[in-house]
């Protein structure tokens, strides 16, 4: 994936520029040459925050630094970053701040700073990363499934798991799937292997996945530390490092084998559909 660091920064650089606009996921994701689903999945990776997080703190920079430097009113500058009225405005700024838009005018007032990001990946080897690329035919799973705004995915997604663990509804839980909707949501799916001849438990539905190249990274140890850790490593060092592929569909594949008597024996799998150049 040559000149992916620079693509994915000329992202960064696009979301910078159109700070006081109206930013579209689908806009910022093609800046990088990404779907907004693998955008989004790679930015939290990679920056340890969700896009829209980020464009809030950016945002709540740049608006106390006009708020100290400048005599904009404040109902200006809430409009000029896209809030609807002061009251939202105040509330952002307090929670970012620690203090209001009015104190923030005053001498001495302490204000948080957040810069602008600049992806600097340095692969410097060392860091064992088990993973092959495999052909698989279409196959089918079954599950249940709930929508998941990407915003706030990560915290969500443990207490789907935890729900479920609480009526397994047939299931013995082997994958974990994420299939995009509209680049800003998501299904996530608790699934197993859908067999035909057998009955689709009360409350599940069916999801088939095309066949196609898959990467396949194997992850060893405790879960979620040893499925986080590797998936940090997919995303940072193996990808720019990725040559002869793409990435391919807006879906990626979780697989938890059965846990072992000793959690670090604990074998779990990331999977993510390529395409050959």
């Amino acid at each position: 994936m040559e000149g992916w660091i620079e693509g994915f920064q000329e992202s960064i650089d696009y979301i910078e520029k159109k700070l006081p606009e109206e930013l579209n996921i689908e806009e910022i994701a093609k800046k990088a040459s990404l779907s907004p689903f693998y955008y989004q999945r790679i930015f939290g990776a990679l920056c340890g925050m969700t896009v829209g997080e980020y464009i809030r703190a950016r945002r709540m920079t740049t608006a106390a630094q006009e708020l100290a430097c400048s005599d904009y009113k404040v109902i200006d500058i809430a409009a000029k970053f896209g809030y609807d009225s002061p009251d939202s405005f105040t509330k952002a700024f307090q929670r970012f701040h620690g203090i209001t838009p009015t104190q923030a005018r005053e001498s001495g007032a302490h204000l948080r700073s957040f810069a602008p990001l600049h992806i600097k990946i340095s692969l410097e080897g060392g860091n064992m990363l088990d993973y092959k690329i495999v052909e698989k035919a279409p196959f089918t799973v079954v599950g249940v499934k709930k929508r998941f705004d990407c915003e706030t995915s990560y915290n969500e997604i443990p207490k789907f798991w935890d729900e479920w663990m609480s009526d397994m509804k047939g299931l013995k839980g082997m994958f974990g799937l994420c299939a995009d909707m509209d680049g800003k949501t998501f299904d996530y799916w608790i699934a197993d292997l859908y067999l035909p001849w057998e009955d689709i438990p009360e409350g599940c539905c069916t999801y088939q996945i095309p066949g196609g190249l898959w990467a396949l990274f194997m992850c060893k140890g405790p879960l979620p530390d040893s499925m986080q850790k590797v998936n940090t490593q997919v995303w940072s060092e193996w990808l720019p490092s990725l040559q002869g592929y793409t990435l391919a569909g807006n879906y990626s594949l979780e697989i938890y084998m059965p846990p072992a008597n000793n959690p670090a024996d604990t074998v779990s799998y990331i999977c993510i559909p390529l395409k050959k150049l």
